[in-house]
């Protein structure tokens, strides 16, 4: 870089960043990195201010819709990974209690024995079930599944 004595130690970590980066992409040059420090610079700069969101939205649609995977606006999130896990029960105790417990402990749950489990992804309830063993593994068959609508009015 010609103005290298210029560059702040964060832009120069960075600029080093982006090299490396680029560097693995095979197609590396000093220009690509000048042109990405000038953007990073651009880029501390204020934004230009947003429009209201009055403009963009169109009328709401009625609540009572059935919620479909149609939509292609749906297409960019199809993918994102996400957590799902099944909740047996849960209690609380003390910190003195939890400390003192050892291999054999037993801690009594809020749910009686045979009750459905709560299917959660990413911490939203969004169906019950019960366990079952597929091909030597853990599995759980959904007994109830919580409607679309009903899940997205609990995201509220």
């Amino acid at each position: 870089m010609a103005d290298e004595e210029n560059t702040s130690p964060e832009e120069q970590a960075l600029a080093d960043e982006w090299a490396a980066a680029l560097a693995e992409a095979g197609d590396a040059d000093q220009n690509d990195i000048d042109a990405m420090l000038a953007g990073s610079a651009q880029a501390a700069q204020p934004a230009a201010p947003r429009a209201p969101m009055e403009e963009f939205g169109s009328a709401p649609s009625p609540s009572n819709l059935p919620v479909n995977l149609d939509g292609p606006n749906l297409d960019v999130i199809l993918d994102i990974p996400v957590s799902i896990s099944m909740e047996v029960g849960n209690t609380d105790i003390t910190i003195r209690n939890l400390l003192q417990l050892n291999q054999g402990s037993v801690i009594e749950l809020d749910r009686l024995a045979g009750e459905p489990l709560d299917v959660l992804v990413n911490g939203t309830l969004i169906a019950h079930g019960e366990v079952v063993v597929v091909n030597e593994k853990f599995g759980i068959r959904l007994t109830d599944v919580i409607s679309p609508s009903e899940r997205i009015k609990k995201l509220r």
